[in-house]
């Protein structure tokens, strides 16, 4: 069972906040996140139930420091798309 906790952010760039005008927030989440506990807890903690829940896997970047290589976290990110007139109240950048 998921929790608010395995939602890592939301996610503001120059698409996003131009989804999130047309009522489509992409929330970044631990890879082991359904779309099913995705949906309970935005129904539990927001109050509003998805009307549609996109998903995708990303895996996280090979990056070079000092000389050595690492690798940033796998996450996987959501598109969720709110019922029509539907608002989440703490959105803000």
């Amino acid at each position: 069972m998921a929790d608010i906790t395995d939602i890592k952010a939301i996610l503001y760039t120059e698409k996003t906040i131009e989804l999130q005008e047309n009522g489509v927030i992409v929330v970044q989440t631990s890879p082991r996140m359904t779309k099913n506990s995705l949906k309970e807890v935005f129904k539990e903690y927001f109050g509003v139930t998805p009307a549609k829940v996109n998903s995708l896997r990303q895996s996280g970047k090979v990056k070079r420091f000092r000389g050595r290589i690492g690798k940033r976290p796998d996450f996987k990110k959501f598109y969720v798309t709110l019922p029509e007139g539907a608002e989440i109240a703490n959105l803000s950048a």
